[in-house]
């Protein structure tokens, strides 16, 4: 099998983490799928030869488990110094940004204590991954966040009707 077939494998197994997570109503629960995924994506990306997309999907499934305990602004801040500062050491072109900028969209969402906010903030993120994936040439990437972006829309819905979130 080659690396290509095995990265859109991984993906697809994201997939199904990914579809669940934002099912669920408390925040550590969607987020504990979101860790598992995030180790498959960064699988993923490095079978592609993406390492900045790699190394961020890695600090991404830490950034969740941590987010289950805690909310500091101060952690996220680290986590966003560490991602850019990993985003330098593995550049490669526009991709490394486009990761970048995905990365601490999502970095910020992940450490919002309302599930809602999270949401929405994933949803901005996951559109600037999108295009990586798209760029990077993953059809099953792309598959993946655009039924990551219908999940997420769902279950807000389920949940929250269209009520917009209280600024936190």
């Amino acid at each position: 099998m080659s690396a290509f077939v095995l990265s859109q494998w991984l993906v697809a197994a994201a997939i199904v983490f990914d579809l669940i997570s934002f099912q669920f109503k408390h925040k550590q629960q969607i987020v504990a799928c979101l860790c598992i995924s995030a180790v498959l994506i960064s699988s993923h990306f490095y079978l592609l030869e993406q390492l900045t997309a790699a190394c961020l999907m890695l600090l991404a499934a830490l950034r969740y488990l941590v987010t289950i305990f805690s909310h500091s602004k101060r952690i996220m801040w680290v986590f966003i110094s560490v991602s850019a500062i990993t985003s330098l050491f593995t550049y490669t072109g526009w991709l490394s940004v486009i990761s970048l900028v995905g990365s601490t969209i999502q970095t910020r969402a992940a450490f919002c204590q309302s599930d809602q906010n999270l949401r929405l903030l994933m949803i901005i993120g996951t559109c600037v991954w999108l295009l990586n994936n798209a760029l990077a040439g993953s059809p099953m990437g792309v598959l993946m966040e655009v039924l990551f972006i219908a999940s997420n829309l769902v279950g807000y819905y389920r949940h929250y009707g269209l009520a917009l979130p209280i600024r936190q």
